[in-house]
């Protein structure tokens, strides 16, 4: 039997209530906390908010699974309180024909966030990118050149980007001849990288005799801002659309790139996840009361549910990373296992 279309529009639009219900209160409470936390770090006001605002965004995809299931729990409740799901059940549909529009809603959140959201957010957070969006060496942050000339070696306790150069703090930079004998060296609390190379304009400069002199210094390379994001930024930190040609690149000059396959399979199967959410939340919510007085107990634990399995999916992505667990199957296997389990549940309910 097919779902009739007015029947399906509007269970269509009563999980995105209760989806948007549940961000919405989410958002919010997230965009207040972290605005009063960089109120002090901020110069004004407006400031606060846009960081705040910056940072709402890179936490969605952390929440989202959850906003989804607690959509769905919502969503299923307000049915069942208002009978309107039992009037449903009535019509002869099945929990799976009823399900099925909260599923197509959930690929459609799942590909926007992926699509939408992820290459915003990455557009957003790259244009203060620091310390705690690379991957460093010892808390540190090392570049190395080499050259007919010699080497360049630069180490850094701090980088910001500003613009289009990067600025590094507190950083000691040597310099070597072709045969590795060192020629100076270079200490300077900041020095800048452009598409010209380092520039530093208050320097203690050591030379191969021990003379000191303090002053400007600079030095022509062939790094550049951009090369250097490239090999320190972190996979979360490249969009979905670039992540493919960023690691074709970087396995080319055998750059370690098995977290930014697990970042591309995750985003890739972000829809897979949310329909796993979905069928999980379906299953709590299966109820043959006509007013689900049990529903509190319910949420209550399908929340920790769904924060047991968010665990266990970060669990799964960290075996992915270390090279325990192919990274295509740490990344399906979870929402695979959630979609199985869960539809168990609900065929067994629905036979009952």
């Amino acid at each position: 039997m097919a779902i009739p279309r007015i029947i399906s529009r509007f269970l269509f639009r009563r999980f995105f209530s209760g989806v948007g219900l549940v961000l919405l209160i989410v958002c919010g409470i997230i965009f207040a906390v972290t605005f009063v936390e960089r109120l002090p770090s901020n110069s004004d006001i407006f400031a606060a908010l846009s960081d705040a605002w910056v940072r709402l965004i890179e936490y969605v995809p952390l929440f989202l699974p959850l906003a989804v299931f607690m959509g769905t729990l919502v969503a299923y409740y307000t049915l069942t309180r208002s009978s309107e799901g039992i009037i449903i059940s009535g019509a002869g549909l099945s929990p799976y024909q009823i399900a099925r529009p909260f599923l197509l809603g959930a690929f459609l959140i799942g590909v926007f966030a992926t699509a939408i959201i992820n290459p915003y957010s990455v557009k957003l957070s790259s244009q203060n990118i620091t310390n705690d969006k690379l991957k460093l060496v010892d808390n540190a942050i090392w570049l190395r050149e080499s050259s007919d000339k010699g080497y360049i070696t630069l180490v850094a306790e701090n980088m910001k980007k500003d613009g289009e150069t990067l600025v590094f703090s507190k950083s000691t930079i040597y310099v070597q001849n072709p045969n590795f004998k060192l020629q100076s060296r270079i200490d300077t609390d900041t020095v800048t990288l452009s598409t010209s190379g380092l520039q530093t304009k208050n320097a203690t400069i050591f030379d191969a005799s021990g003379k000191t002199s303090i002053g400007a210094w600079s030095s022509e390379t062939m790094i550049t801002p951009q090369t250097v994001l490239d090999r320190y930024l972190q996979p979360d930190q490249i969009s979905f659309w670039d992540l493919p040609p960023f690691i074709k690149k970087m396995s080319q000059i055998g750059v370690p790139v098995r977290g930014h396959f697990v970042q591309f399979w995750t985003l890739l199967f972000l829809p897979l996840t949310m329909i796993a959410m979905v069928t999980l939340g379906v299953a709590f919510s299966q109820t043959r009361q006509r007013r689900n007085h049990s529903f509190g107990k319910k949420f209550s634990l399908g929340i920790l549910t769904c924060f047991v399995l968010y665990f266990l999916l970060n669990i799964f992505s960290a075996l992915g990373s270390n090279g325990t667990l192919p990274t295509l199957l740490a990344i399906i296997a979870p929402p695979l296992i959630i979609i199985s389990a869960s539809g168990v549940f609900i065929a067994g309910f629905d036979t009952i």
